[in-house]
């Protein structure tokens, strides 16, 4: 399996890479995985819905 890191992820997604390591602290991305202190982001990893915006708050409890 190939992994992207928590920067690379933030350019893909679009967002900073803090938001990326919070959202891998709460296991909001499935498949990610801890290396020392380096989190392990599987290149086929999904965006995950942010639940802070009114659109996410709608998704997520559909």
């Amino acid at each position: 399996m190939e992994y992207m890191s928590c920067a690379e992820a933030a350019g893909k997604w679009g967002i900073s890479e803090r938001r990326v390591q919070k959202l891998c602290e709460g296991n909001r991305i499935s498949g990610v995985s801890k290396f020392g202190s380096m989190w392990l982001i599987p290149k086929n990893a999904k965006k995950p819905i942010d639940g802070r915006t009114k659109k996410g708050k709608e998704l997520r409890h559909e």
